[in-house]
């Protein structure tokens, strides 16, 4: 089964649906924003993710008053929380700019209110993030859109997991990805075996991999394991300032993993053993029986 994403179909025997998660990286500003569109068209990814939220609401009260210094100078978290949010034109803007680009986007709703916003932006899809896979009613608002889902799953149990894909009921529409949300994540809390896992548990649903970890290698063995989709933060440089920046790829790892994850997939093949044609002629040559 495959779920299609404006006119995209992800699933088994598709290419990968790669997504880049611009995510809170633009800081705020909608050229930077757009320079990182630019970034992930030209590096041939499919898509592109940001974050939405009311911050009053998606912000936890005990992290509300927490003092951060950012680059606007002290601020508390809640500040900082609308420091970063783009409104509505500014949106319209950079979803213009994706569009052009010849992008899909989207957004991860933190808040029910949010999920309105987007929904009146006519998003393609809806993305899950993983802090939100216990918030029932957020899963519910989503749910009720009608939309294609993607649910990341770091932080979250088996039973977790369970309670928030019953809710969606959403399973011809509903993309899952194994995620260890670590930033950046080391090696041993990939666990990318629960890639197969995830797929027997939840038979005919998409499973893909998001992943925060430094680097290539793990998004590429998750693309040899099957995930039919990846998702990467990224950013313009790991040394800016910001949350995710040090977990993303730079322009230049992206369009690695983009070109790396295309020719993963034409070396997976489709199992059935057969002579090649480039092994014909060896085979005349070294070949002493013949069968």
């Amino acid at each position: 089964m495959s779920v299609t994403i404006a006119g995209r179909p992800i699933g088994a025997g598709h290419p990968v649906y790669v997504i880049a998660e611009i995510g809170l990286n633009h800081n705020g500003d909608v050229e930077m924003a757009k320079r990182l569109i630019d970034v992930t068209a030209d590096a041939g990814a499919d898509a592109v993710k940001f974050q939405k939220r009311t911050p009053e609401l998606a912000t936890p009260a005990h992290m509300r008053d927490v003092e951060r210094e950012t680059p606007w100078g002290t601020m508390t978290y809640l500040e900082y929380r609308h420091r970063v949010e783009l409104d509505r034109e500014q949106y319209i803007e950079i979803g213009d700019h994706a569009t052009l680009r010849g992008l899909t986007w989207f957004a991860s709703p933190w808040d029910e209110p949010s999920v309105a916003f987007l929904e009146g932006l006519n998003v393609a899809a809806h993305k899950i993030a993983s802090a939100s896979v216990t918030d029932l009613s957020l899963l519910r608002a989503v749910a009720a859109t009608g939309r294609p889902i993607i649910l990341s799953t770091g932080m979250s149990t088996l039973e977790q997991i369970d309670a928030a894909v019953a809710e969606l009921d959403a399973d011809d529409r509903l993309v899952i990805l194994h995620a260890t949300s670590t930033y950046p994540m080391p090696a041993a809390e990939a666990n990318l075996r629960m890639i197969p896992a995830l797929a027997a548990r939840y038979p005919g649903v998409p499973i893909g991999y998001s992943g925060h970890e430094r680097g290539l290698q793990i998004s590429l063995a998750a693309a040899a394991l099957g995930a039919t989709a990846i998702e990467r933060h990224i950013t313009l440089d790991r040394t800016m300032w910001g949350s995710d920046q040090a977990a993303s790829l730079e322009p230049q790892g992206l369009e690695h993993l983009v070109r790396d994850v295309r020719i993963i997939e034409e070396a997976l093949g489709d199992g059935v053993k057969r002579v090649q044609p480039g092994e014909l002629a060896p085979m005349a040559k070294l070949r002493r029986v013949t069968a």
